[in-house]
């Protein structure tokens, strides 16, 4: 029967470990630290946005009811101030329309009253 080695370990112990994988590991340890720092900070932040939302929200929602009355009567306003705008452009161009065909009727009333007056020069009036 072959007999068990035993292994001792104490502080006198040496190890021998080639460098790179010494090199390897210690590489492996610090981008593992660093990997942890970076999800803890990303961590931090987002329960630090969740916070901050659910505390303007809360601000949100206890507003009191003169407030929401205010912002109900401010909305009906923009509306009437979007329709009368509307009937004023519509009032402009009915203006426009308005004095072209006053213009128009003055021009027909002298032609009509000049071809009277020729009517009248020739002699076929009705007299």
């Amino acid at each position: 029967m072959q007999k068990k080695k035993e292994m001792k370990i104490s502080e006198n112990t040496s190890v021998s470990m080639p460098m790179k994988n010494m090199i390897g590991i210690i590489i492996a340890v610090a981008m593992g630290v660093f990997a942890y720092t970076e999800v803890t900070a990303r961590l931090t932040s987002l329960e630090t946005s969740r916070e901050l939302f659910q505390a303007d929200l809360l601000k949100k929602s206890e507003q009191l009811p003169t407030d929401q009355e205010q912002f109900m009567l401010l909305e009906d306003l923009y509306k009437s101030v979007e329709q009368i705008e509307t009937r004023i452009e519509d009032m402009m161009h009915n203006k426009v329309n308005i004095q072209f065909l006053q213009k128009n009727q003055e021009k027909v009333l002298e032609d009509l009253e000049a071809l009277k007056d020729k009517v009248r020069a020739n002699g076929n009036g009705h007299d």
